[in-house]
């Protein structure tokens, strides 16, 4: 055993040793139920008449002497949280403890305390006490409860991070969320942040008479994206099964049968690579409203995201990295073949349908060992390479693309004006997909053979592609009226307003290899 493992397995048996004194005192080292009167924060809201002048006594004396009538405090105040510092000076002692509203320092001194100092003494960093105090502001300045009552709550075994208000080991960070809530607050705020934008989402469309509706997350087969699916089996039905990569074909069935104006939040999950902006299980909000285009949701999508950003982060400006973004209405729009040749000067715009030309574009951008899959791409499959390369990045302010090509877009409806390009839009902010949302596609025989290219692209090799789904069509046959829908990446729209590098910044519990032994 290394001197490191030695250290942590001596203490792991000192805490163990204290945990037996609470039981001799008749207290259950892991109790249960304890009743605070006040949160942290709202001691703290309650003694700002406190002023300094009312210090603690000398050492013997009794409490601090109660504040002046008219100042805002009523105490003694009775309070729990966990043990964050401990400084002890033989019979007297400083304490740190959070608890989910905040921290505060508590003053134990024997005196106070009597006989009951002996169980402070077998306390920990890391436990968890409640406490009743009285409040007074310390010699430093720094607003303060003298404990008159201790309930010893909760041993914890084993310690808190060295420094557990800096805990900076990454790994150690997302494999125990835990700590790193407790180290970090600024990774609290973090969540906090995503929790105000998920409760935000809810109430700007539920004050627009949507309603919010659960669909399966095991498919009998792959739709509503072209991405690769993680595989299960059901034992009792002898059936393979997927794990849902989006919801939009089971939503748009809702809107079949009548429910105009239908969200879900949602989980998905795509078999794909790890990265800064990818996770396997990630979630999503996708929305369909009848009678709707893809423009009414450019105008839709400004207004929830700008107001978003100003529940979230209290301004419509937001910091991102480098960048100031901002969220106020207004976005750019322009086309995707604006964007290419806006990016690309040889191009001209006849070039966007000579297939090898834009061959050429994306084999400089692309490895040797990519480039053989170029040959069976026409030039409207080209586009979606030539713009992923060359200008999804350069898109910083939010800034929505649209005129994507029907080769890159199965289930979006066709323009009325270039039957080769769709009714489509996708918001981009700081060089990375937010939203995707379309006019739908609502033509059965136009979805059938879409559905058909599909399965001739899967037949050729191509691994992201879509099933298809005989029963989505039959419901098209019963009638989709004029619908628009979207999907947002809620967890890529939360990296944003918290200002998070890496998308396993703003999903709790990121999936993360196996650890080691």
């Amino acid at each position: 055993m290394s001197e490191e493992g030695f250290k942590e397995q001596e203490l792991y048996q000192q805490r163990l040793a204290s945990a037996e004194k609470w039981r001799e005192w008749g207290i259950h080292p892991w109790g249960n139920g304890f009743k605070p009167t006040h949160t942290i924060a709202q001691v703290v809201v309650a003694c700002e008449g406190l002023k300094e002048g009312e210090k603690e006594k000398k050492e013997g004396a009794g409490p601090p002497p109660t504040p002046p009538p008219t100042a805002p405090i009523a105490a003694p105040y009775l309070i729990a949280g966990r043990i964050l510092s401990l400084r002890s000076f033989g019979k007297a002692a400083f304490v740190v403890v959070a608890d989910r509203s905040g921290k505060i320092q508590l003053h134990f001194k024997k005196d106070f305390l009597g006989e009951a100092f002996a169980k402070f003494q077998q306390l920990d960093i890391g436990d968890f006490i409640g406490v009743e105090g009285e409040p007074f502001i310390s010699k430093t300045g720094e607003l303060t409860l003298a404990v008159l009552k201790l309930w010893p709550l909760t041993k914890a075994l084993r310690p808190l991070p060295a420094k557990w208000h800096g805990l900076a080991d990454v790994e150690l960070r997302y494999r125990q969320r835990y700590l790193d809530l407790i180290a970090n607050p600024e990774v609290r705020e973090t969540f906090l942040r995503r929790t105000r934008l998920v409760k935000f989402i809810r109430q700007f469309l539920d004050a627009r008479d949507y309603i919010e509706v659960e669909t399966p997350m095991m498919h009998p087969l792959v739709s509503g994206a072209a991405a690769k699916p993680f595989v299960t089996h059901h034992n009792s039905l002898d059936m393979q099964l997927f794990l849902r990569i989006a919801p939009e074909l089971y939503l748009k069935r809702l809107v079949v049968g009548g429910f105009e104006r239908v969200y879900e939040l949602n989980r998905n999950f795509r078999n794909e690579g790890l990265s800064t902006r990818h996770n396997p299980e990630f979630s999503m909000l996708e929305f369909y409203e009848a009678f709707a285009t893809y423009e009414d949701f450019m105008e839709l999508t400004e207004e929830m995201l700008s107001e978003a950003a100003k529940h979230v982060t209290g301004s419509t400006t937001v910091a991102f990295g480098e960048h100031s973004l901002s969220f106020a209405k207004g976005y750019t729009r322009i086309s995707m073949a604006e964007s290419i040749l806006a990016r690309l000067k040889e191009l001209r715009p006849e070039d966007l349908e000579d297939a090898d030309k834009l061959r050429f574009f994306a084999a400089k951008k692309m490895p040797p060992s990519a480039q053989a899959g170029l040959g069976a791409l026409g030039a409207f499959e080209l586009w979606g390479i030539l713009f992923e390369e060359y200008v999804e990045a350069q898109l910083v302010q939010p800034t929505f693309i649209t005129g994507f090509p029907v080769a890159l877009s199965p289930l979006a409806r066709r323009c009325e004006d270039n039957p080769q390009l769709t009714d489509r839009f996708e918001l981009f902010v700081a060089g990375r997909e937010i939203a995707n949302a379309f006019s739908e596609l609502n033509d059965p025989m136009d979805q059938r053979e879409r559905f058909l290219a599909q399965l001739k692209a899967k037949e050729s090799g191509q691994e992201e592609t879509m099933d298809f789904d005989e029963d989505y069509l039959r419901a098209l046959e019963h009638g989709l009226p004029p619908t628009a829908g979207e999907g947002i990446g809620v967890d890529r729209l939360a990296m944003l307003l918290s200002n998070s590098a890496s998308i396993r910044d703003v999903i709790l519990f990121p999936l993360l290899r196996t650890a080691s032994k």
